[in-house]
């Protein structure tokens, strides 16, 4: 087994530099049927899919069922807005790590709150926030990685040569897999914690409201 590690690394960082989001400007301010919007998110999405030639980003029958689930509001005269979209966009990042329950208790009170609000605090508003966030980390990412990398290369120097590559490979990627299990784990936590806090604020909200409605 013969790899140019070089050449990988390389690969990867680059790689990482040409991950893109979909801009909010990029999205259409009219309402769009559902053939749109999946056309829509393949064009934009497709090319950092690990096979762009099959893999799908959203079909009809997801879409559906993010309504049926309560994560997306229903579609008006079955055409989706601006905001539909952004919930969809945050359905897809979110649909590889998190559970529906989860996507639910995390989206669930930002629609809420946000959906179709004309305030200056929207939802396009705090997706283009969070996305500016998102690109602030593309550098760290990158070097965590190149870290990652060379102290892989580190591991199994007595092993023998013609088994040490494969190794010091399968050290990689091992190393990389640890990292996104315990963050999985944080971020299920912070979701359950999420849900808990919204969850209170909502009894207090109720409290405040039937205190002034007794008049107390």
């Amino acid at each position: 087994m013969t790899i140019d590690k070089e050449d990988l690394l390389n690969s990867i960082i680059s790689s990482l530099g040409r991950i893109q989001h979909i801009k909010l400007e990029d999205i259409p301010n009219i309402d769009l049927y559902m053939d749109q919007v999946t056309t829509l998110m393949d064009r934009k999405l497709k090319s950092s899919t690990r096979y762009p030639d099959e893999d799908k980003i959203l079909t009809k029958t997801m879409i559906n069922n993010y309504a049926k689930n309560d994560l997306l509001p229903p579609p008006v005269k079955k055409k989706y807005s601006k905001e539909h979209i952004v919930l969809l966009i945050f359905i897809y990042y979110y649909k590889g790590i998190l559970s529906i329950n989860d996507i639910q208790t995390l989206l669930k009170p930002i629609t809420e709150r946000y959906f179709q609000t004309s305030g200056e605090l929207n939802l396009g508003m705090i997706y283009e926030k969070v996305f500016e966030l998102e690109e602030g980390e593309i550098t760290d990412l990158q070097e965590d990685i190149v870290k990652k990398f060379d102290t892989a290369q580190e591991t199994f120097l007595d092993a023998p040569a013609e088994d040490r590559e494969i190794l010091q490979m399968f050290s990689f990627i091992c190393m990389l897999s640890y990292d996104v299990y315990v963050k999985k784990l944080l971020i299920e936590k912070m979701v359950d914690s999420f849900g808990t806090a919204v969850a209170e604020d909502g009894k207090t909200e109720g409290k405040d409201k039937n205190a002034k409605s007794s008049g107390k």
